[in-house]
């Protein structure tokens, strides 16, 4: 019974932290260049199940097979697909075609981002919506003066036909394995590329995000449904034991 109750709440517990993950992804529906977050669920702990007859000869033990102790949040993962890329018109609206990440630079370091929302700083330097200085292609912060923008496909800058740099564009090989999301859409990884394939840049687009809403929301209902059942199950559970323990106390 106890086990039962153990089983019902750690369900409570990992279909909580699936909701959250859910509702980041839907938060960041419209967020460009987002990459949605896929979440899974794990036994917490499995222990054999035996039966021994109470007339055997051979005191032999028959395995029934393994009995669920209850379940767990697994690993999370980003997919990295590539989402639709928008027209905006805008010549500081970034998009990358392919894999490849733009490189800025961040307090914590160097970060790796899909999101090419960028604009001229006071000081001139490209910055993306959160302030952050985009890197050139050997690590430096991009400035760019006034003037027309111009950026080829290789990522190549120029203002009024003058050349202004480079984008710093990292590819990895396996971005699964290498990033690590560190909040909003910024990545940590290696210092250099591992990947050799470099991705083409769109000018005046913006990538959407990758997250698909109709799937999404059809995970959030199955997650709050499964979340209903586990915390009836957790009150079946305790009207059980409370019933057991006032029955004891009867035969007392």
């Amino acid at each position: 019974m106890i086990k039962g109750l153990y089983s019902a709440v750690s369900a409570m517990v990992m279909n909580s932290s699936r909701q959250q993950v859910l509702s980041h992804d839907i938060a960041n529906l419209e967020t460009p260049g987002f990459k949605q977050i896929l979440s899974s669920a794990q036994a917490f702990m499995q222990q054999q199940a035996v039966y021994s007859p109470e007339k055997n000869a051979s005191n032999s033990i028959e395995y029934l097979g393994l009995l669920g102790l209850g379940t767990q949040t697994g690993a999370e993962y980003i997919d990295f697909a590539q989402g639709a890329l928008q027209n905006t018109g805008n010549p500081l609206d970034l998009a990358l075609q392919g894999n490849g990440f733009f490189t800025v630079k961040t307090p914590d370091g160097n970060r790796y981002t899909r999101d090419g929302r960028f604009l001229r700083d006071a000081q001139n330097n490209l910055v993306n919506v959160d302030g952050f200085q985009v890197l050139n292609a050997t690590g430096q912060p991009i400035q760019l003066p006034a003037g027309e923008v111009s950026v080829a496909a290789d990522g190549t800058l120029s203002v009024n036909g003058t050349a202004a740099g480079q984008l710093g564009i990292s590819v990895f090989s396996n971005p699964e394995t290498e990033l690590k999301h560190t909040g909003g859409n910024l990545f940590s990884g290696p210092a250099a590329s591992t990947g050799t394939e470099k991705p083409s840049v769109a000018k005046g687009y913006l990538e959407a995000s990758n997250a698909n809403p109709s799937l999404l929301m059809t995970q959030l209902v199955e997650v709050a449904r499964s979340y209903e059942a586990a915390q009836k199950m957790v009150q079946n559970q305790d009207e059980l034991l409370g019933k057991t323990i006032a029955s004891l106390g009867r035969i007392g």
